[in-house]
């Protein structure tokens, strides 16, 4: 890269994060666009466009964004799993299951590429497979409850009751409002059979 284009690089970059900074959205916007206009293969730039369009709700806008960057980045685990939360919200439940397939492969510790591959699974009604994904997403984030909270919704469509109560009992230690949520839900008590 030549010393100019990493000085426009740089200068991007740092009016970029200021008008991020101040709050200027539609203004980061349109300077990422700018960015594009002379710069298409700018991977920063396509990024941060994906994510603020997606933040925006913007999703099928930033679908070929996203799908652009990973023309230009295949390995990136975490671009494939925006790309999968892209296609989720969309709707597109089998191009979000390949997308968050292919950022776990790439990166297995990535717990909410195996949580959203299982809520994709679940999405096509696809409970079985669904379990082992949000299990997995439970092991790496064993605190947080969402995993958990679907996994008990699992259990308890499958009709595994006493899988689903065990799931109800250990959220009640540490998340107690989602336990009576899933209490609510499912009209599973722990220690009733």
């Amino acid at each position: 890269m030549s010393l100019s284009a990493r000085a426009g690089l740089v200068a991007f970059r740092c009016r970029l994060h200021l008008l991020l900074a101040l709050g200027l959205r539609r203004a980061a916007l349109a300077e990422t666009a700018r960015r594009l206009a002379c710069c298409p293969e700018d991977a920063h730039a396509l990024a941060t466009r994906s994510h603020l369009l997606a933040t925006d709700g913007a999703w099928a806008a930033a679908l070929p964004l996203q799908e652009q960057l990973l023309r230009l980045r295949p390995a990136d685990a975490v671009a494939w799993f925006n790309l999968g939360y892209l296609h989720d919200r969309l709707d597109q439940w089998s191009a979000a299951e390949a997308a968050f397939r292919r950022a776990t492969e790439l990166s297995p510790t990535l717990d909410r590429a195996w949580y959203g591959l299982g809520l994709s699974l679940i999405a096509q009604s696809r409970l079985e497979e669904a379990l082992s994904p949000l299990r997995r997403s439970t092991e790496l984030q064993p605190m947080s409850p969402h995993a958990w909270y679907q996994l008990a919704r699992v259990h308890a469509q499958r009709g595994e009751t006493e899988q689903a109560r065990a799931i109800i009992e250990h959220l009640r230690r540490f998340e107690p409002r989602v336990a009576a949520q899933l209490t609510g839900e499912t009209g599973l008590v722990p220690g009733q059979a």
